[in-house]
C-alpha cells in the first residue's frame, strides 16, 4: 500500500499540463451512474494493445496502445479515461503530441493539430510504464489484478474490470456504449501462457519471453476485455457449430497448472459442458456472436465475470449455473451493449434467466425456478429495474426481478413468440446500445400493447408485481 501511494504521488506531480496544451473539457457521455466517464462524440473503432509483463504476480507492466478514432461530431480535443502507469509518450498520426494527464479527473487529454471531424479517422498512440492503478468499485478493487506466487515465485495477472476498471491499465473510452475491436499482444516470461479475448493468431519467442497475439474482430465494451497471464494448462475441445452463419465456435479453456489432481478434476467438470450450453442458449438467443468461447480459471476470491469470449471464472465459482450465466452474457452485455449503466438489468436479468432456460433443458421445472426467485424477493426491498446508484447495479432486483420480468413476458406470449422476441432483440441491438426504453419499444412492435404492458409493469412498478399478474 505504501509503495502504491508513493507512486501515485509521483504521478500526480508528473501530470502537470504540458506547455502549449490548452485546458479541454472532458465532454463526458453523461452516464446516470458514472456521469464523468467516456467522451461524447468519440467513437473508438479499434484498440491495438501491446503489453509486457516481466514480473507476473505484480502490478508492474509496460504498454503501448494505438487507438483508431472516429467522431460523431467535431472534436477539438480527445479526453480518454486513464488512471494507469506514467505516460511516456503520445503520438497523433505518428507525430509526437503534447498531452495533459489529469489524475483527479482520471483523464488523458490530447488536443490534436486540427479538430477530429466525422468524416475522418485518426490514430492516437500512448506509451506508458509503471504500476497499474486499481479502481475501488463497490466492494472490489477492479482493473488489473495481481496474484503473487508462493514465496514470490510464479504469480499471475488478469483483468477484472466491470464496471470501470480498464482505465487503470490502459487509456480507453471507458463506457459500454462505445464498443470496439481489439488486437492484443502480450509478452510474458518463458514458462507462462497469456490468454485474451478473441482468437489466438500467433505465438512468437524472443529475448523477453513469449509474445501471444489475439484478434477480437467483433466489437466489445472495454470492461469485457479478457487478459490472463499464468502457468496455464490449456484444454481445447471440439468446435461448436452455433456461430453466425453456422460457423464453428472455437473452444478453449485455461486451468491453473498448480491445482492438485483431485481439485483439478472437480474444477474442470462443468467446463466440459460448455458446448452443450452454447447449443441450448443459441437455440433461444440466436447464433453465438463471437468466433471463440471458453473460460480462464483464477485462484482468487473474486466474482465470476463475462469477459468476452473467455469467461473469468474463480475456482470457487466453477459450477454449471455460474458458467451458464456468464456464457449468456456473451450475448447480453458483451454483444448487446448498454447505453447507460443504469440499465444493467438488461445484462444481469437476461443472464439470470438463461439459468432457468438451462435448468429446463436438464428436465427441471422452470416455473419452480421462477417461484424460488420470487420467494427470495418477497418481503425484501425492491425497486424499478433502472438503477439510480452504483450500489443498486448488482443487487437482487437487477438479477432476480429482471429475470422474473422476462418470465412474466414469456408466460404472457408463449414460448414461440418469446423465442422470436429474444432473437429480434439480439439482432436489432447488436448494432446499437440497448436501453429499457428501446426494449419496451421493440416489445410493442414485436408482441403488441398487452405484452409491452406486462414488461413495463415489472420494469417500472415501485412494488414487486404479483408473479402471474395480468397487465393493467
Amino acid at each position: 500500500m505504501a509503495l502504491a501511494a508513493a507512486l501515485l504521488g509521483a504521478l500526480l506531480l508528473s501530470a502537470a499540463p504540458a506547455p502549449g496544451v490548452p485546458a479541454a473539457s472532458s465532454f463526458p457521455i453523461g452516464d446516470r451512474i458514472y456521469p464523468m466517464l467516456g467522451q461524447a462524440g468519440l467513437d473508438v473503432r479499434h484498440y491495438d494493445l501491446d503489453l509486457t509483463v516481466a514480473r507476473p504476480g505484480t502490478l508492474e507492466l509496460r504498454g503501448e496502445v494505438t487507438l483508431t478514432l472516429a467522431a460523431t461530431r467535431p472534436l477539438a480535443a480527445v479526453a480518454l479515461d486513464y488512471l494507469g502507469p506514467a505516460v511516456q509518450e503520445v503520438r497523433w498520426n505518428g507525430a509526437a503530441q503534447a498531452f495533459t494527464l489529469d489524475r483527479a479527473a482520471g483523464k488523458l487529454r490530447v488536443v490534436p493539430p486540427a479538430p477530429l471531424r466525422p468524416s475522418e479517422t485518426a490514430r492516437l498512440s500512448v506509451r506508458y510504464a509503471g504500476l497499474a492503478v486499481q479502481t475501488p468499485d463497490l466492494s472490489l478493487l477492479t482493473g488489473w489484478q495481481a496474484v503473487p506466487g508462493a514465496g514470490g515465485v510464479g504469480g499471475a495477472n488478469y483483468s477484472l474490470s466491470e464496471p470501470v476498471g480498464t482505465r487503470g491499465f490502459m487509456p480507453v473510452n471507458d463506457h459500454p456504449s462505445d464498443p470496439a475491436t481489439f488486437t492484443v499482444r502480450i509478452t510474458v516470461p518463458a514458462g507462462y501462457t497469456a490468454a485474451a479475448s478473441g482468437l489466438e493468431t500467433g505465438v512468437v519467442s524472443g529475448p523477453a519471453g513469449h509474445t501471444f497475439t489475439f484478434e477480437q474482430a467483433v466489437p466489445i465494451p472495454a470492461y469485457a476485455l479478457a487478459i490472463h497471464i499464468n502457468r496455464f494448462v490449456r484444454v481445447d475441445s471440439a468446435p461448436v457449430p452455433v456461430g453466425v452463419g453456422g460457423a464453428a465456435v472455437v473452444r478453449r479453456d485455461y486451468f491453473p497448472a498448480g491445482l492438485p489432481p483431485r481439485v483439478a478434476e472437480s474444477v474442470r467438470a462443468p467446463y466440459r459442458r460448455t458446448g452443450e450450453m452454447l447449443e441450448v442458449l443459441a437455440g433461444w438467443f440466436g447464433p453465438f456472436p463471437f468466433a471463440a468461447h471458453g473460460s480462464a480459471i483464477v485462484e482468487s476470491p473474486v466474482p465470476a465475470l463475462e469477459t468476452a469470449t473467455l469467461n473469468t471464472m474463480p475456482v470457487r465459482s466453477s459450477s454449471e449455473r455460474v458458467l451458464v450465466h456468464e456464457t449468456a452474457h456473451q450475448w447480453f452485455g458483451d454483444r448487446v451493449v448498454l447505453a447507460d449503466w443504469s440499465d444493467v438489468w438488461l445484462s444481469e436479468g437476461f443472464a439470470t434467466y438463461a439459468e432457468l432456460l438451462w435448468a429446463q433443458a436438464q428436465g427441471q421445472d422452470g416455473g419452480e425456478v421462477a417461484a424460488g426467485w420470487y420467494a427470495r424477493l418477497q418481503g425484501r426491498p425492491t425497486r424499478p429495474l433502472a438503477a439510480t446508484s452504483a450500489e443498486e447495479l448488482f443487487d437482487q432486483t437487477a438479477y432476480l426481478r429482471g429475470a422474473l420480468a422476462l418470465h412474466a413476458l414469456r408466460t404472457e406470449v408463449g414460448d414461440v413468440a418469446f423465442r422470436g422476441w429474444l432473437r429480434s432483440y439480439v439482432a436489432v441491438f447488436s448494432g446499437q446500445p440497448a436501453s429499457t426504453a428501446g426494449l419496451l419499444a421493440l416489445t410493442r412492435r414485436e408482441l403488441g400493447v398487452r405484452a409491452e404492458a406486462t414488461l413495463r409493469l415489472w420494469a417500472e412498478s415501485l412494488t414487486l408485481p404479483p408473479l402471474s399478474a395480468p397487465p393493467s
